[in-house]
């Protein structure tokens, strides 16, 4: 089910095209020859989801290291220690490493629409599905870049490196209204709502409608939101019965819940995430009771903090997060018991056995229907609707195990959705993103260090020195 990925990375870049790997002048004579059927730009767009697959490994060190629910215990690693207490520098190499890769995506993208907009329908069949693609994937690299980086540069079609040398900051509102939007609302528009064989992984119809809810969401277009993900509710999405088959990774990942996830490929090709051991205490009883090869990261522990929201009778507690003292218990009940040592707590969504070491078969859920329900309930709420946002809100509560909540009024029931989404999308990338997009990062994470500043990063200094001039390339304040 994950061919695509496969495809992508066996074959794509070995063989692929030197102008959408490099930033430089598109020459029409070396280019023109490469983009002449459908098979040329089908290979083209799979190019532009590589890069995904790389930065999304890190994308936790973004969307949930530096909030309330993970911390950094094991101190080997000073750059997630600094990201998790709010000491980030321009020179952090995550920061440039991130920059490079969405910009390389929107590269490719930007090549892919500039090469197919003259080109025959009769020769590239599937023209309106490679153009929903390609903007697909550059509306999301740019919703990540402006909650990560704040104001960037749009660049909407293939430039020299001389003309990005040059290339200011745009505003995020000037990205959301001039591209994410419309790039979301022409890829709903073109994309098909889901596919079969080898081409299930693709971004559909409903995940550029989830996506452009969420960018809705984010912007605070709630009206907006609320219709644009009641469309999904109408799609043939829903809820798996148990959510623990969420994290199963011996179960097809491309079920009734699944909207769009970065692809990892299973079966030892070495084309697998590292998620599994990133996460995994170093400790021989969890390596061997999970089949897991090599040594465990340590990284990213659950914070104290996060155990005790749970009920005893929700799921996701036993499937999330797990203290090293608490032990083991085999599958004859006895107890294996642990002793921490460098981390005492450890999280647990992305524990599968794996064929060889950092080669997990765990994908990466970009957006699933439980996130479309509750982003569709928030935007119910703040527009006024709270009885039917409760109404959602209680599906994911319930297929979670944990209690109904009633007879909410519109802030009891702002503050359950908030930390239904804690407790439902734990190392998941969400919780920063939520902190920041809902105004409670400065208070809920002063404990931690966060200044007013802080909501964003710093643009990576490498790029600041490549333009070198602070009127038209300046660094986010508070990071001069």
């Amino acid at each position: 089910m994950k061919k695509i990925f496969c495809l992508l990375t066996l074959m794509c870049f070995f063989s692929c095209r030197k102008e959408i790997i490099e930033l430089s002048p598109i020459s029409t004579v070396s280019t023109d020859a490469l983009y002449k059927n459908d098979k040329d730009f089908q290979d083209a767009v799979i190019g532009i989801y590589q890069p995904f697959m790389a930065q999304y490994l890190s994308f936790w060190q973004y969307g949930d290291l530096p909030g309330d629910d993970m911390e950094q215990q094991h101190s080997a690693s000073i750059d997630l220690v600094n990201i998790n207490n709010f000491i980030v520098n321009s020179n952090t190499p995550i920061l440039n490493t991130s920059w490079l890769a969405y910009y390389q995506i929107i590269f490719r993208a930007n090549t892919v629409l500039s090469k197919i907009e003259a080109a025959d329908p009769k020769l590239i069949t599937n023209k309106d599905r490679h153009i929903g693609e390609a903007k697909f994937l550059r509306a999301l690299a740019y919703f990540d870049l402006v909650r990560i980086f704040g104001d960037i540069p749009l660049i909407s079609a293939p430039i020299s490196a001389a003309e990005a040398s040059t290339k200011g900051r745009d505003k995020v509102d000037v990205i959301y209204s001039d591209l994410i939007i419309k790039d979301l609302m022409d890829a709903e528009s073109k994309l098909p709502a889901k596919y079969t064989g080898a081409d299930v992984g693709r971004a559909t119809k409903g995940a550029a409608k989830a996506l452009l809810g969420k960018a809705y969401l984010t912007h605070k277009e709630f009206a907006k939101a609320e219709a644009k993900l009641q469309e999904l509710t109408t799609m043939g999405y829903s809820l798996l019965p148990n959510y623990t088959d969420l994290f199963d990774y011996t179960k097809d990942e491309h079920h009734s819940e699944y909207i769009f996830d970065i692809e990892y490929q299973d079966g030892g090709l070495g084309l697998g995430s590292t998620f599994t051991n990133i996460f995994t205490p170093n400790l021989s009883p969890v390596l061997n009771f999970y089949g897991i090869k090599g040594s465990g990261g340590q990284n990213g522990a659950p914070t104290e903090g996060i155990f005790a929201l749970y009920e005893s009778t929700d799921q996701r507690k036993a499937v999330s997060v797990a203290k090293v003292a608490d032990g083991l218990i085999d599958k004859n009940g006895n107890k294996i018991p642990m002793t921490p040592i460098d981390v005492t707590t450890y999280s647990k969504k992305y524990m599968t056995s794996e064929p060889n070491a950092n080669d997990s078969r765990a994908n990466w859920k970009v957006i699933r229907y439980a996130d479309v329900l509750l982003m569709y309930a928030e935007a119910m709420s703040e527009n006024g609707k709270t009885s039917e946002a409760l109404t959602v809100l209680n599906q994911v509560r319930t297929r979670a195990g944990a209690s109904k909540y009633s007879n909410l009024v519109q802030g009891d029931l702002r503050d359950k959705i908030y930390l239904e989404r804690r407790l439902e999308f734990y190392l998941e990338g969400q919780r920063w993103f939520d902190l920041v997009r809902t105004g409670q990062a400065l208070t809920v994470l002063q404990k931690q260090g966060i200044k007013p500043f802080m909501t964003i990063f710093p643009v990576p200094l490498a790029q600041i020195q490549v333009i070198n001039n602070p009127t038209i390339f300046p660094q986010n304040p508070g990071y001069d």
